[in-house]
């Protein structure tokens, strides 16, 4: 349950980064800033409850890289972000990181 908790903590983070984007795109918009608020109250909240039984650093470094990976996803499929090699050849290291946390925690 723990590890569902902390899947779910990065992509609230996700909604959260997205809420930025949302205030960024209309400086009036309240839904940004309130799906900025949402998201990461409930990302922290799913955060703490996992770090309960997974090691903070663990715990920390999936949790960013979920968001890591996820709102660089979201951006180069929603947003028209590029899609260079690289970028992918990154993403792919962020989330072999994350794997190799997880076999060794």
């Amino acid at each position: 349950m723990d590890w569902l908790a902390l899947v779910l903590a990065g992509c609230f983070e996700i909604v959260g980064v997205s809420g930025i984007n949302l205030i960024n795109k209309s400086k009036s918009s309240m839904r940004g800033y309130i799906t900025l608020a949402v998201g990461f109250i409930l990302s922290l909240s799913c955060l703490s409850y996992a770090m309960s039984t997974i090691s903070m650093g663990t715990a920390y470094a999936i949790w960013t890289g979920i968001g890591t990976v996820g709102s660089t996803l979201l951006g180069m499929f929603v947003y028209g972000e590029s899609k260079e090699w690289r970028r992918i050849l990154f993403i792919a290291m962020v989330l072999c990181a994350a794997v190799g946390l997880k076999l060794i925690a």
